[in-house]
């Protein structure tokens, strides 16, 4: 098992950064699983807002899942972008997780070579990510999993310079992040009109998993979510547990998501 920092010249950041990079033994741990009867697969997972890069690595067993499934693991710091392309240079966060990581990953670490063997996951604003970068690249990945998922771009459409609907953050944020909020019905940062768009295109849709707890405040848009994916005939597992937004919740289904986008779910 190795966890290696890389620092690359991001064109899309304009500027270097780190990710972090968890790799299974080559040879099988005893005992091991049919995982070990193939290629490695790789899972992209994307922190929350305030997050950095090494979230996942601390506060998750993410090298006791690289070694189990025979998962290589990367993590990135996407800021508190909702991993979107904003305006300006250098902050291209969407194209950043959505093709820079993997070209990158796929020259130096010769993993995450093909759609089928490749996911992305994440956490709050990462579940947000994770599921806007599995709809905006599905040339890129095949599966998605969204663990208590921010999904505000509802609330975020009906803001204004003086109403943020109770958002923690100002105006001026949203609208920097998600662009117009009286645009954003019909934007390539909005999911649903993602989904809708590779329907019509006629696109494979990527493998979905989400789950949410049951006291946590956000489980109301994590349902409708669900809804509508259902309502577009997107393939989706839902699993909802007592929980509240927190590591433990995050912990106890990230192993259930990477057991369904490899097949091997109950």
């Amino acid at each position: 098992m190795s966890t290696i920092k890389a620092t690359f010249a991001s064109k899309c950041l304009a500027r270097p950064t780190d990710i972090y990079v968890v790799l299974p033994d080559q040879n099988p741990p005893p005992g091991s699983s049919s995982y070990y009867q193939r290629p490695a697969k790789t899972l992209l997972l994307l922190h929350g807002y305030s997050g950095i890069a090494t979230d996942w690595l601390l506060n998750a067993p993410a090298q006791p899942l690289a070694a189990k499934y025979n998962l290589a693991i990367v993590t990135v710091s996407g800021e508190n972008s909702f991993y979107l392309d904003q305006k300006g240079t250098g902050r291209k966060y969407g194209t950043f997780v959505g093709e820079e990581v993997l070209e990158y990953v796929r020259n130096t670490f010769k993993i995450a070579l093909n759609r089928q063997d490749t996911f992305v996951g994440g956490l709050s604003m990462g579940g947000f990510g994770a599921l806007r970068t599995a709809f905006a690249y599905p040339e890129n990945f095949s599966g998605c999993i969204a663990l208590s998922s921010a999904l505000i771009h509802n609330q975020v459409m009906t803001m204004t310079p003086d109403n943020t609907q109770g958002a923690p953050a100002d105006y001026d944020y949203y609208a920097s992040t998600f662009g117009e909020p009286s645009q954003l019905a019909n934007s390539v940062n909005n999911p649903e009109f993602l989904v809708k768009k590779l329907k019509a295109d006629g696109k494979e849709m990527p493998k979905i998993f989400m789950a949410c707890g049951t006291e946590d405040s956000i489980m109301v848009e994590n349902r409708r979510f669900r809804d509508f994916l259902l309502s577009e005939n997107v393939r989706v597992k839902f699993q909802e547990a007592p929980g509240i937004h927190n590591w433990d919740f995050w912990c106890q289904h990230i192993g259930p998501g990477i057991e369904y986008l490899l097949g091997n779910d109950a």
